[in-house]
């Protein structure tokens, strides 16, 4: 990992072996060609300054084998997978519980169940969910083809045409129209997981800036601007929304999204999902999760005030019958108020997991560098009670 993006690994409960055996794989790790840098960090706590074994290195990278297509679904601020399964490898074993308090897209689950272990996760973000869950259990290319084919995408309840900024008059008929039909079938409780893959995979095609995308050019898909924004784009490209065929698009993501689902895979997925657990609610009190049970945690935590969630995620949330006004996601712009906020996740995570259970803690520098929050997240882990190790 580069310098600019390090992630604090943390070692909670630790038998001095596996801590000891850690250590060594962090210090003589070469595979890409660099050596590790053994140093140390500094940082205040509440008593003292300790001084943190830190462990320099490019620990994954983008020349890696590629990732399984499942991943291939854009969310603000989203870490690569070859992260989490640097740490799943060699932490866990196949069966293993992996968790991850601020799931966001699903990566570390994602991940975790391609390797056989159990994921579970937790985010307060109820897009989260319907992101991650049907990645876990995927259906066919054919099931996803008859399901549309069954489709009508004329029946509309609303028509908002402040959206016509972003779509063709026609293609936001059909968005609305999906909209209802997944909408209602939720009511009835009647979503089964040809749905809830028509869902996730449609709120991953809603904007972007190609034509694989339902909407004319805006930002990258893993946010949303605002209409007025969307105003000026358009008229500084001197665009207008095109005319795009919803159920294709949706069943070329489809396509591109189970590439890599064969049989074997599908069979190693179906165990991890009958299996997994995914809560929708803060991750600083977790009482659904028992105590001692949680191998290894890989996780991303909000970066201060950088990404509004919200914001990004307004059409989304639109889509799925959400009031993001009724989510309340923890935007800490002060270092004190966000180390607060993860001394209590920790304390919980402290909790959660098994003794000799690993925390992967994905941070970095933020306001330009002039914010390192992975010093300044040392103080919550020790007054958590957790024995810390930093890789960068």
């Amino acid at each position: 990992m580069t310098a600019k993006q390090p992630t604090l690994a943390i070692n909670t409960r630790s038998r001095s072996s596996e801590s000891d055996w850690l250590k060594r794989e962090l210090a003589d790790f070469n595979a890409f060609g660099k050596n590790t840098i053994v140093t140390a960090t500094e940082a205040a706590t509440k008593c003292e300054r300790v001084h943190i074994e830190t462990y320099v290195n490019e620990f994954w990278t983008a020349k890696q084998r590629a990732a399984n297509a499942l991943h291939e679904i854009s969310y603000r601020a989203c870490f690569k997978p070859q992260l989490p399964r640097f740490f799943i490898e060699r932490l866990t074993l196949p069966g293993d519980v992996v968790y991850d308090p601020f799931a966001g897209r699903g990566t570390t689950l994602i991940e975790s169940a391609l390797l056989g272990r159990v994921p579970l996760g937790c985010d307060i973000n109820p897009l989260s969910s319907i992101m991650t869950l049907p990645r876990l259990n995927p259906p066919t290319i054919d099931q996803v083809a008859d399901r549309l084919s069954h489709i009508e995408l004329e029946d509309v309840d609303e028509y908002p045409e402040e959206l016509l900024v972003f779509y063709h008059p026609e293609t936001l008929k059909q968005i609305c129209a999906l909209k209802k039909y997944l909408i209602q079938k939720e009511k009835n409780r009647e979503l089964d997981q040809v749905d809830e893959w028509l869902r996730a995979v449609a709120l991953s095609r809603l904007t972007g800036h190609s034509s694989g995308f339902l909407s004319v050019y805006t930002l990258p898909p893993n946010q949303a601007v605002s209409i007025d924004s969307q105003k000026k784009i358009n008229q500084k490209r001197n665009q207008e929304p095109p005319l795009r065929d919803v159920k294709n698009i949706i069943l070329k993501k489809t396509r591109t999204l189970l590439k890599n689902c064969d049989d074997q895979t599908r069979k190693i997925l179906k165990c991890a999902s009958n299996q997994a657990r995914f809560l929708t609610q803060p991750s600083d009190n977790i009482p659904k999760i028992a105590s001692n049970s949680i191998s290894l945690v890989v996780t991303s935590p909000p970066f201060l005030d950088v990404v509004n969630y919200a914001q990004d995620n307004w059409l989304r949330c639109w889509f799925c019958g959400i009031d993001p006004a009724n989510v309340p996601i923890t935007m800490a712009r002060k270092v004190e108020q966000w180390q607060r906020e993860m001394t209590k996740v920790f304390l919980e995570l402290e909790r959660v997991l098994k003794p000799g259970g690993h925390i992967a803690f994905e941070v970095g520098e933020v306001r330009h560098g002039k914010v390192k929050l992975e010093e300044a997240v040392i103080p919550c882990g020790i007054e958590a009670g957790l024995g810390i190790h930093q890789n960068r």
